[in-house]
């Protein structure tokens, strides 16, 4: 029997085994959760919103479903949101002023889906505005601390997400990834995360940053932990236009713990100029552990067009961020600035209600998209985008996954690279080619460098997670870094 007091630490298929066979109940694991957070997240500060009351009546509701004989894995378990996923009558800030007293009147696909299988919600996570970030310090509340390391970052913009699964807060949640928002603080968080096929998760009722890259994904302590919340999450949705119509496969039958006949790349592309050596060491073990497990590797890949994925991105994300922020112009929801006229108030709305990250942004989407400069920027941009597909579906008919850091280095200082915007975009170097490219990839722990986890990334092609998730279920299996749990 697990200890009571380290309820927090468990998985969900741990977790799920001891409600199924009622050594524990949801209430009980949802306050042990819920102890955790008031002790630790005034260090952490993980959460936007701590929804203790709802989470309690969730967590009774579950055990009634468990005492009737049901046996859904996510049933009764608690759960973080990143703060960018509507909740119905629970605000959703994406941690802006902007949305500081939004209530949606309706839930996200994501969110109606978790409510039908009887998951436990604790509360929604801090994240970079709008998504808009590497480090959860653009939170236009506070800055996330990374439970390894209290003066470092946890990464972003799911950064919030990241910690409390790291810090103990939530069995795991949800995150969303635009250019590496999921795998990024997961690997600094010593996590695992996946960024699913763009389409293959509902987008209906996630706040857009930049739609054709945004994609909703697991963030969890373990790789069995991301195949059950996939079950749940894939799978078409006819309120998402760009969902993908095809039915979602069971994904924990993937998890196998070898990889004989398994053909991995490693393409020398990602790993960049100025990368730590202890990421590099950390990297060159995970790729000697998984020829063990009977893969072969093939280290002298190269994708020529991936040192281009940034410039290409940050003309992309920002066009697209710039169309969707238009909507928050203080008349129908949201802040609203008072003025003398409509224009002033409009004006004044956007100055005070976003962040420097987010205008910043806005400013350079305006200037891709401007006439003059359209099809210098923007229209080449995608026709780069087309290239950068077309590679990584040539180097697919030759490997199963190409292999990869998820960083270039390890969790940063806390306002170390706030005054560098460029350091900051380059620390998503390694993540940004899988969204650009619309196809899944997974980060598991792989080790650590000076005391700090660093990630593996596996990548595939689309609707490829299953080839992905047993690739890192046999890896964890045999190196067992995801059971270290940072000391709070």
């Amino acid at each position: 029997m697990t200890n009571k007091t380290e309820l927090f630490y468990l998985t969900i298929h741990e977790a799920h085994e001891l409600l199924k066979n009622r050594e524990i109940s949801s209430e009980e694991l949802t306050k042990a959760v819920l102890d955790r957070s008031r002790r630790v997240d005034d260090r952490v500060k993980g959460f936007v919103t701590i929804t203790e009351g709802f989470a309690l009546e969730q967590a009774r509701s579950a055990d009634k479903r468990l005492r009737n004989g049901e046996a859904n894995p996510l049933l009764g378990i608690p759960v973080g949101i990143k703060d960018n996923m509507c909740t119905r009558g629970i605000r959703t800030t994406c941690s802006s002023r902007m949305l500081e007293k939004f209530i949606p009147p309706y839930n996200a696909t994501v969110v109606e889906k978790l409510w039908e299988t009887g998951a436990v919600m604790v509360g929604k996570t801090n994240m970079d505005e709008f998504a808009m970030g590497s480090s959860t310090e653009n939170s236009a509340f506070y800055t996330t601390h990374n439970p390894w390391n209290l003066e470092r970052v946890p990464g972003g913009s799911s950064g919030g997400s990241a910690a409390v699964v790291a810090s103990g807060e939530a069995l795991y949640a949800l995150g969303s990834d635009t250019g590496g928002s999921i795998r990024q603080p997961a690997g600094f968080c010593n996590i695992v995360g996946l960024k699913p096929t763009y389409g293959r998760v509902s987008r209906f009722g996630l706040v857009a940053f930049a739609s054709s890259l945004d994609q909703i994904g697991p963030m969890c302590r373990d790789v069995t932990d991301c195949a059950l919340v996939m079950n749940v999450l894939a799978g078409y949705d006819n309120h998402d236009s760009t969902s993908i119509h095809e039915t979602a496969p069971d994904y924990t039958k993937a998890l196998k713990a070898d990889l004989q006949g398994i053909r991995l790349g490693v393409p020398k592309e990602f790993f960049v100029q100025g990368m730590e050596s202890g990421v590099k060491n950390v990297m060159e073990a995970a790729i000697r552990q998984l020829e063990t497990l009977g893969a072969t590797v093939d280290r002298d890949v190269s994708l020529t067009y991936i040192p281009y994925s940034l410039a290409v991105y940050y003309i992309l994300a920002p066009s697209e961020a710039m169309a969707n922020l238009a909507r928050y112009d203080g008349v129908k929801y949201g802040y609203s600035a008072d003025a003398p006229t409509m224009w002033e108030s409009l004006q004044k709305t956007r100055q005070l209600g976003f962040g420097a990250e987010v205008k910043r942004r806005i400013m350079l989407g305006t200037y891709a998209l401007s006439a003059g400069y359209y099809d210098a920027y923007y229209l080449k941009a995608q026709k780069v985008r087309t290239l950068i597909r077309e590679e990584f579906r040539q180097a697919f008919e030759k490997y199963d996954a190409l292999i990869a850091p998820t960083s270039p280095s390890v969790p940063f200082k806390i306002g170390e690279k706030a005054a560098d915007p460029v350091q900051m975009y380059l620390s998503d170097v390694c993540t940004i080619p899988v969204n650009i490219a619309g196809i899944p990839g997974l980060t598991v722990p792989a080790g650590f460098s000076e005391g700090l986890p660093v990630g593996m990334q596996v990548i595939g092609k689309p609707l490829s997670e299953e080839m992905l998730l047993r690739i890192g279920f046999a890896y964890e299996q045999a190196t067992g870094w995801q059971k270290k749990r940072p000391s709070l």
